[in-house]
């Protein structure tokens, strides 16, 4: 491809290694939406690669790619970043990335909710990194014209893809592509350039992915084995070596070069995977998989219309952003409608007991909330919506989420348990108790304050520094002799 591409791959940490950012991104993770947390066991790599005719080279062209390594998934920012970079790079080599880094280094922490003006190359890029809080599907980022005279370029948004281009040549399935990602299930998109595969794989994603896969990654054997099942993972590729030895996966997206979405797509049928069998097979979804939701005809009349109209693709992609974020809020409600009612009652939390435990998740009780309170409630749509949780709870995806989820739960729990603690009178309990066990006590508080700064435990303003004051006051109460062994009291 000659001129300039842009894509993105991602690849494993070796499980030796440990990356110096961990204290610098602690707070980036602490507020960031679940999606632009920084990755713990991946390195993402954006790229920049130019190929021109160059008779002068042995080749007869100049190839050469910049390659930004990041933890964190800023896909827009860092191809914003790297287009004003690289052309300076293949021009001045060496002396330009040495003034980039200098205007990196004195950079602001990436702390989502705060609007950033960020100098690079004699450039000025505003951002804002959203945060957990903020409602999906709006941007915070506006452009005021006083206080941007000195900004070159405003990023609307740090990291999402064009959707609508992406799911342009296949948009007729993207309700089956959406169960297929809900339900952790191995997938591959192969398509012309690395640009197309990166771009459309994060369109995809949510569980494991690599936006470009090549034959030289060091999971390649691991992938292209036919002695076991494919791994939970989406796969973009280009090369056409992978239609051969990726033919075993179950389900494969073939797309072809994407035009501007103008013209209108063609309605593709699900092929099964037996047809794959050329290297140059026709653009379409091949997979035995039955959807169990029923189409939804109403937003592909609605994308439909758009291209007859021309509608700016910023709007085509509001429109399927909203579409998938209510969908998938309608399947998730009923869950976490659920998990909360495994939570114990917050009288039944006593603050000389430890706390009490969450109740175990049952797949056969939460099935039967679905009668009265699944996402019928939600949504229009018909379909097997029972079938698709039942495989859902099977998958690597519901794991995670639930991990997270009584993660979540237990800190809320250890939370009430050091507000309960906090309403306490110390000084009354311990004068029932001899010093020994006066100690004993206070270490144990001590560690559960260490432990609630430790994890940012969600308690109320003012709790931690109000029951650091009362153990103070009991330290202090206590011979001199005690108070070594207890060493200092504790400081804010």
């Amino acid at each position: 491809c000659l001129g300039d591409t842009q894509f993105c791959f991602r690849f494993r940490q070796g499980s030796n290694r440990k990356s110096s950012l961990g204290v610098f991104l602690e707070t980036t993770d602490r507020d960031a939406p679940p999606c632009l947390k920084r990755e713990q066991g991946h390195y993402y790599g954006y790229v920049y690669f130019r190929q021109v005719r160059d008779k002068s080279l042995k080749r007869g062209y100049f190839q050469k790619s910049l390659v930004l390594i990041s933890k964190l998934p800023y896909v827009t920012f860092f191809h914003s970043l790297l287009k004003i970079m690289a052309p300076e790079y293949f021009e001045k080599q060496e002396p330009c990335l040495e003034a980039a880094c200098n205007d990196m280094d004195r950079w602001p922490t990436p702390h989502p909710g705060r609007i950033l003006t960020l100098p690079i190359m004699g450039v000025v890029i505003k951002v804002r990194i959203p945060t957990s809080y903020d409602k999906p599907g709006t941007s915070q980022l506006v452009q005021s014209a006083q206080s941007d005279s000195q900004v070159s370029i405003v990023l609307p948004t740090i990291h999402e893809v064009d959707l609508f281009r992406c799911f342009y040549p296949v948009f007729f399935h993207i309700q089956m592509l959406w169960e297929l990602v809900l339900l952790g299930e191995a997938l591959v998109v192969m398509a012309p350039s690395p640009a197309e595969s990166s771009d459309t794989v994060l369109a995809l994603v949510s569980s494991d992915f690599r936006p470009y896969f090549t034959i030289h990654d060091s999971e390649f054997k691991e992938y292209t084995t036919r002695t076991q099942a494919p791994p939970s993972v989406i796969l973009g590729v280009t090369n056409p070596f992978f239609a051969k030895t990726l033919q075993h996966w179950p389900h494969i997206i073939r797309i072809g070069d994407m035009k501007q979405a103008g013209e209108m797509a063609k309605q593709m049928k699900v092929k099964k995977l037996k047809n794959l069998k050329t290297l140059d097979s026709k653009p379409g979804v091949y997979t035995a998989y039955k959807p169990y939701l029923n189409r939804d005809e109403d937003i592909i009349k609605q994308l439909q219309k758009g291209v007859q109209q021309k509608r700016p693709s910023a709007a085509q992609n509001a429109i399927l952003r909203r579409y998938f974020l209510e969908l998938t809020q309608s399947f998730i409600i009923p869950l976490e409608r659920y998990v909360a009612s495994l939570m114990p009652l917050q009288k039944s939390i006593s603050p000389w007991k430890s706390p009490p435990q969450l109740r175990a998740f049952i797949s056969q009780d939460f099935m039967k909330t679905l009668e009265k309170a699944g996402p019928q409630l939600t949504s229009r749509l018909k379909g097997d919506w029972i079938g698709l949780y039942r495989n859902f709870l099977k998958s690597p995806n519901f794991d995670g989420w639930f991990r997270n989820r009584r993660r979540e739960m237990t800190q809320k729990l250890e939370a009430l348990h050091l507000e309960a603690l906090c309403e306490e009178d110390l000084q009354q309990r311990v004068q029932m108790h001899s010093e020994v066990e006066t100690v004993d006590l206070v270490l144990k508080l001590k560690d559960k304050l260490t432990q609630a700064e430790r994890e940012q435990l969600p308690v109320r303003p003012g709790t931690v520094a109000k029951l650091r004051a009362h153990i103070d006051a009991v330290i202090l109460a206590l011979p001199e002799d005690l108070q070594g062994i207890l060493h200092k009291p504790s400081t804010p």
